[in-house]
């Protein structure tokens, strides 16, 4: 230890300079390192969800839950199994033995998944699988009110998330309280009588025609080309002029025989803020990135975007994770500094200014070391 310390003693440039670049390291460390409030969890369970409109508890618990078990069952290293059916489709939850490799897990979960596809019901909605992470849930809610149309608040609301969803740092912004849009038919039944038409064949010629039809492919000098014949439905206008039938020289259209009208699906949910109808953004970060720089992010894209929204529509933020870590920050960084003048005032007072001096240097030092040990590491301050 003494040949240390003179080793130490006899290159005291080389020891202050280094202790100056591990301040320096230390300090842009402790700037840039990601902050979190909680560190990143693997929590050992997955979970399925398949939705199925109008199906009943006992049906759901039948037609969806037992051809999922079947497969899902024979994955290696769950620990327990629990599903649930109830009106409009079942999920299954796995839980895994503790140390389990997710992305290996997630691969066989989904393998399982398309085996049970087939046993389905054809009408049930695509089975999805889904991963519990901590760092998932949202960092920040954006609300959007105000006194204006349901469709300009939804107008700005996807404007808004694609331009956050544009940020390197944000996985995902979801709307919630927003509802699907949809063409509602209202068929004249005197006119279909008129015309010699039922409400079934009409439906059926809508449904064939709103589709994509692959006509072949064309080899010529230059290469094989895919032809197919565009027939998905654009507007509305495309509906209204669809023809249903030819009646000796006319054409009865669409129009000819119902309205249409735009307007939404009946809503599962919805988000209110001071009772007023509101949209709200849920943004949710990558994992690894700095929670106070990507919410600062985002705010900047809001206000910029804000420039062109009415004046009537109000922006709220709400769950600000960053407003919490600050504060912890703020507390850790009161914390050191009251640990090095209390410790200072000790050592003035038994051993002098000088030795004071030196300790006041080693407990900051020591602090930005570990920070600049965990940033090369790729871990996060919590």
């Amino acid at each position: 230890m003494k040949a240390v310390i003179d080793a130490a003693i006899s290159r005291s440039r080389t020891v202050i300079s280094t202790l100056i670049l591990i301040l320096v390291a230390g300090s842009v460390a402790y700037v840039s390192i990601p902050k979190e409030d909680s560190p990143d969890i693997n929590i050992p369970t997955l979970y399925v969800v398949v939705t199925h409109e109008g199906i009943s508890p006992e049906d759901s618990e039948r037609l969806l839950i037992k051809p999922l078990e079947k497969e899902l069952r024979a994955i290696e290293g769950v620990k327990e199994m629990i599903s649930t059916a109830y009106l409009g489709g079942a999920n299954v939850v796995m839980e895994f033995d503790a140390g389990f490799d997710a992305d290996q897990a997630l691969i066989d979960v989904r393998e399982k998944v398309d085996l049970a596809k087939p046993e389905l019901p054809d009408d049930a909605d695509e089975p999805t699988v889904h991963e519990v992470n901590l760092s998932l849930f949202p960092v920040l809610t954006v609300s959007l009110s105000g006194n204006a149309p349901e469709r300009t608040l939804l107008r700005i609301a996807r404007d808004l998330q694609d331009r956050i969803e544009g940020l390197s740092s944000v996985l995902e912004a979801e709307i919630a309280g927003d509802r699907d849009e949809l063409v509602e038919v209202v068929i004249d039944p005197l006119a279909l009588e008129s015309y010699n038409l039922n409400a079934s064949d009409i439906l059926e010629m809508v449904s064939k025609s709103n589709r994509v039809v692959a006509a072949g492919s064309l080899d010529t000098g230059q290469g094989r080309f895919a032809v197919k014949v565009p027939g998905l439905f654009e507007t509305v206008e495309d509906i209204i002029n669809l023809p249903v039938k030819v009646n000796d020289d006319a054409v009865v259209r669409f129009r000819d025989i119902a309205s249409l009208r735009r307007t939404f699906k009946d809503s599962d949910g919805f988000a209110r803020l001071n009772g007023e109808p509101a949209l709200a953004l849920e943004v949710s970060k990558r994992t690894g990135e700095n929670i106070i720089e990507t919410i600062e992010r985002v705010r900047a894209v809001v206000e910029e975007a804000r420039q062109t929204w009415p004046e009537t529509v109000t922006v709220t933020y709400s769950q600000d994770k960053s407003t919490d870590i600050r504060n912890n920050l703020l507390d850790l960084q009161n914390n050191v500094l009251s640990a090095v003048l209390l410790v200072m005032v000790v050592v003035v007072a038994a051993l002098g200014l000088r030795s004071a001096l030196l300790v006041g240097i080693a407990i900051p030092g020591s602090f930005l070391t570990g920070i600049l040990v965990l940033a090369i590491g790729g871990l996060t301050v919590n």
